[in-house]
């Protein structure tokens, strides 16, 4: 429990200690005496972040320091995982610095905002003013049940359950959607990719039939150039190889005079070898050339099937065109097995639906059990608050829906009077029974969750 509080430089505070006894402290003023100053004081050692404005002389640094004994709670776990010094009697200071910044000691030992924040959990609870309102707060009501039943656990594993449904759910979203684009492109895809296919495209292809209809074209040409060539060549009186064949024969007559004629011989030599297989290669050329109108009607379809693919895809390449086919080839692969992805994307929600429904099934038992305690309790509570025929119903239904925090929807319902029907908690209670019954939760929950130290602000408030 808080057993001292220590205000310096803080507002309206030069410097005031406090020492604190066990039991109920009440601390009274009229408005604007300084009771929700010491409350602001009192959150920055709950790791609130500090103002640098709240500092009542600039020149000097705010402390603000609260020793807690804490022997009766079990905490040293909570020290051990934030790297903390474990003391019984536990002193937590925070000081603003004239320059405006902040620092924070536990036991003398720095420490940060969120190691504040969660020892702060488990040492401090501060009612607020309009905190009341929150019990016609279903979310509020959740939170209570849940608190009393021990669920934090539980819920944290269910709404990690409840993220990858929702995934699965996007997942399975997308896959429709993108079965439904490709049905809608399917045939005209598959019409593409058929087309594709039966052009047969292969590396080389475009250029090999084109060469092949330009000599299928010109055999006339080809005919006459290649015999004339043939015929120069081979000429007995006056073809190229004859003449070369001479002027070989003269300079083998002189090439043991010197060794620059031996190398002339041995050039024209080449030469002339050279040029026997040039004939060679020309007349079996020729021999090959031949008119076929049927080849060249053949290769005329198929250059103009390349073209025409071309033309409607926007390339110029037969590889281009590969790649066209490769990506329809997917893309009607896609359409054909989307009903399986689609299939197996159903089944994984179905599978973790399933794993929700047994861990909704839990936290609803653990609601169910502690409800009627909780009730009963708080009654009793009611009854020395002046509220003695003051009656709390709480319903929990299960839902076939999945909501953050279950499968439950949970009403309280309140009949303040001996008699009197029971209606929603925020329509039956006036301000005064809100704050008797907020009065008699927190009593409760402190009790459950052992929390030293409860502030009530204004809690008599009607």
């Amino acid at each position: 429990m808080l057993t001292t509080l220590s205000i310096k430089n803080y507002a309206l505070i030069e410097d005031i200690q406090m020492n604190l006894q066990p039991g109920f402290t009440i601390i009274t003023g009229e408005t604007g005496a300084g009771k929700s100053i010491m409350l602001g004081a009192l959150s920055l050692l709950l790791g609130k972040r500090a103002d640098f404005s709240a500092i009542r002389d600039p020149e000097k640094k705010c402390v603000i320091e609260g020793t807690f004994n804490i022997a009766a709670y079990d905490l040293k776990s909570l020290f051990a995982a934030e790297d903390l010094d474990f003391e019984t009697q536990t002193i937590i200071r925070r000081e603003i610095l004239p320059s405006g910044k902040s620092r924070a000691f536990i036991n003398d030992t720095p420490a940060n905002l969120s190691s504040l924040q969660v020892l702060g959990d488990r040492l401090l609870d501060i009612h607020s003013q309009h905190e009341t309102l929150s019990l016609g707060d279903n979310e509020y009501q959740f939170l209570v049940i849940d608190s009393l039943a021990g669920n934090a656990e539980k819920l944290r594993s269910y709404q990690e359950s409840l993220k990858e449904l929702k995934r699965l759910q996007k997942q399975l979203q997308y896959l429709k959607e993108e079965q439904a684009q490709a049905t809608k492109e399917y045939d005209y895809n598959l019409f593409l990719l058929t087309e594709l296919q039966q052009a047969k495209l292969t590396p080389g292809m475009q250029e090999e039939l084109e060469e092949r209809y330009e000599e299928l074209s010109n055999v006339e040409q080809l005919t006459e150039q290649l015999g004339s060539a043939v015929n120069y060549i081979q000429q007995e009186e006056i073809g190229a190889a004859a003449a070369l064949r001479e002027a070989r024969n003269n300079l083998q007559k002189i090439s043991t005079i010197s060794a620059t004629y031996q190398q002339l011989y041995e050039r024209l030599q080449s030469v002339n070898i050279e040029l026997d297989d040039i004939a060679t290669e020309l007349e079996s050329s020729l021999e090959k050339v031949e008119a076929n109108p049927e080849e060249l009607a053949k290769i005329n379809d198929k250059l103009q099937v390349l073209y025409n693919l071309q033309k409607k895809h926007m390339v110029s390449t037969v590889t281009e065109l590969k790649e066209i086919e490769e990506e329809l080839a997917q893309k009607v692969s896609v359409s054909e097995n989307a009903e399986e992805e689609i299939g197996k994307a159903e089944k994984a929600i179905s599978a973790q639906q399933e794993v929700l429904r047994k861990q909704a099934a839990e936290i609803h038992a653990s609601r169910k059990a502690i409800i009627p305690k909780f009730i009963k309790e708080i009654e009793t509570i009611l009854a020395d608050l002046g509220m003695p025929n003051a009656q709390l119903k709480i319903e929990l239904e299960k839902q076939n829906d999945f909501f953050p925090n279950g499968q439950d929807r949970l009403s309280w319902l309140l009949s303040a009077n001996k008699g009197g029907s029971f209606n929603d908690i925020k329509k039956a209670a006036s301000g005064g029974e809100l704050s008797r019954i907020m009065l008699a939760v927190k009593s409760i929950l402190a009790t459950y969750s052992k929390l030293p130290t409860i502030i009530f602000d204004e809690i008599d408030t009607g």
